[in-house]
């Protein structure tokens, strides 16, 4: 395989890799990438990690505070998933993502140990990224786990500081259907004496994470807790507000050499800029205005909701696909009855049948519509609205993926 193009077509088509195909592709266990990474030379060893687990938030969480790094000069991996348009978006150096001929050259290199240790996409990503970041003698890695904790292909690093953003109900299929049970796969994270910051206080799990604190004496800190100056953020949807706290804890509880006030705040404020994160309540245009958000589950649909609220506008639209495994009935539950809803599905096999997403909005009365294409959606909805409407683009990261 010669090109990139050649290589990611590979990837996709060879590997089962979660984010396509759903349950069929997740692999639970750590034997696997820790054979694979023993392979590789063990390269998670050579650098400080920090490791950010969550239902919500781990990934803008990750994205502050690898800016806040950066602002601080330091050289920072960051290892995220899924991602939006390219796959070299989950594997970035200050912002910047891996070279595509890394990619090309690593997967040829290594090719056959991928086919023969059945290596999912998700493990063959991880080692590629440690690998990476070794190679470039990075300082500090900034890993979000994929799915769960405990039993996720990230979890072999022993980072420097474990965060757990917060706990909703997503992927209960494999986390389990209580808030207890998801919990504590999270909370499989939390390393012997290595400090934890848990950034949201929900009373009926708290007693999970310190017990499992308590055994590994691990350290842990309530960011929601601790009471610290308001910083702001270009990350500006309402929900964000707890992943800077987070953010601004993590680094109170590190004290990492040379990071001043004055780098968190300046961190905070140039997310986007230093690390090119999209998809959080990105605002595409003005008059209509256009919002893209990957929220997908109801906890952090709430948030929507309660943002939407507090804005002004004439009409409110959504643009809605999803993806299996989502309980869309809670998240149907609490959608503004009054908005009008355009309905795709967007294009990879784990989307959820449009007829199943169309029965839930009919049963609760919403003004709906469907369409045959994201794209036909959400010009439908560009069509049909007015400079002082609202046009909310969500439910996956693959429709917003798709807009984008």
């Amino acid at each position: 395989m010669d090109t990139y193009e050649e290589v990611r077509d590979w990837l996709y088509e060879q590997l089962p890799a979660y984010q396509k195909q759903g349950s069929s592709a997740y692999k639970p266990g750590l034997e696997n990438i820790e054979g694979f990474l023993d392979y590789l030379g063990n390269p998670h060893q050579d650098f400080l990690s920090i490791h950010i687990a969550g239902t919500n938030g781990k990934g803008s969480t990750a994205h502050m505070i690898t800016s806040v790094l950066m602002e601080a000069n330091y050289k920072v991996g960051l290892y995220t998933s899924p991602h939006l348009k390219d796959f070299t978006e989950r594997i970035r150096i200050n912002g910047i993502a891996i070279e595509e001929g890394y990619v090309v050259e690593f997967i040829n290199k290594h090719k056959s140990y991928f086919v023969e240790a059945k290596l999912s996409f998700f493990e063959l990503t991880v080692g590629m990224s440690f690998t990476y970041f070794k190679d470039q003698n990075i300082d500090v890695a900034v890993v979000e786990v994929g799915l769960g904790g405990r039993l996720d292909a990230t979890n072999v690093i022993t980072p420097i500081l474990s965060v757990i953003t917060n706990i909703g109900f997503d992927h209960t299929q494999f986390l389990g259907n209580t808030l207890s049970s998801i919990a504590k796969e999270k909370a499989g994270i939390i390393k012997k004496r290595i400090p934890v910051v848990i950034g949201e206080t929900q009373h009926e799990i708290v007693s999970v994470f310190k017990n499992k604190s308590k055994t590994l004496n691990a350290p842990i800190y309530w960011a929601d807790q601790l009471h610290q100056k308001k910083y702001k953020s270009d990350l500006v949807g309402l929900y964000q507000s707890k992943n800077i706290q987070t953010t601004k804890v993590v680094f109170d509880v590190l004290e990492l050499e040379g990071i001043t006030t004055e780098h968190i705040e300046l961190g905070l404020q140039k997310v986007i800029f230093n690390t090119g994160l999209k998809g959080r309540w990105q605002q595409l245009q003005t008059s209509p205005t256009i919002i893209a958000d990957v929220t997908h589950n109801e906890s952090g649909f709430r948030y929507v909701v309660d943002q939407i609220e507090k804005m002004k506008y004439n009409r409110l639209h959504f643009v809605l696909g999803f993806v299996k495994d989502k309980d869309l009935s809670s998240i149907f539950n609490i959608l503004p009855k009054e908005a009008i809803y355009y309905i795709s599905t967007p294009n990879i096999s784990r989307a959820e049948k449009i007829s199943m997403v169309m029965q839930l909005a009919e049963k609760n009365k919403l003004n709906v519509s469907s369409f045959d294409t994201i794209d036909k959606a959400y010009k439908s909805a560009c069509n049909n609205s007015e400079k002082d409407d609202i046009i909310y683009v969500g439910g996956s990261t693959f429709v917003v993926a798709e807009i984008l």
